[in-house]
């Protein structure tokens, strides 16, 4: 059984650490603002949270298991949150999205050009 826990654990590993990549590409290659928050957020935030379980299905004790569910949920409920704060805070100085952005709701309903 050591040997599948092993794996499994392994496996999770390299998904979060594929996760995480992928948000650290997505902040070097997208355009604007918006787009990087957009993938720092997502793709961090399971990367994260899946090693962070992987962290818990490799311990198996009890105290290490809750404090890394614990970690999860702390990032599942600030890093949306955070971002979309940051965001609207981004918008309301000035920072507007790039040209590939066709739809722009908030023009004209929040920030300076109100």
């Amino acid at each position: 059984m050591t040997a599948a826990i092993d794996i499994i654990v392994g496996l999770m590993l390299v998904a979060g650490a594929l996760f995480a990549l992928v948000a650290s590409v997505g902040l070097l290659r997208l355009n604007d603002l918006y787009m990087r928050m957009h993938a720092a957020s997502k793709a961090g935030t399971l990367g994260s949270g899946v090693m962070l379980l992987a962290l818990a299905v490799y311990a198996g004790d009890l105290g290490v298991v809750t404090r890394a569910v614990a970690g999860v949920v702390f990032f599942l409920l600030t890093a949306p949150v955070s971002a979309h704060l940051l965001a609207k805070a981004a918008y309301a100085v000035g920072y507007r999205p790039c040209a590939d952005t066709k739809i722009d709701a908030l023009k004209g309903v929040l920030g300076p050009d109100k």
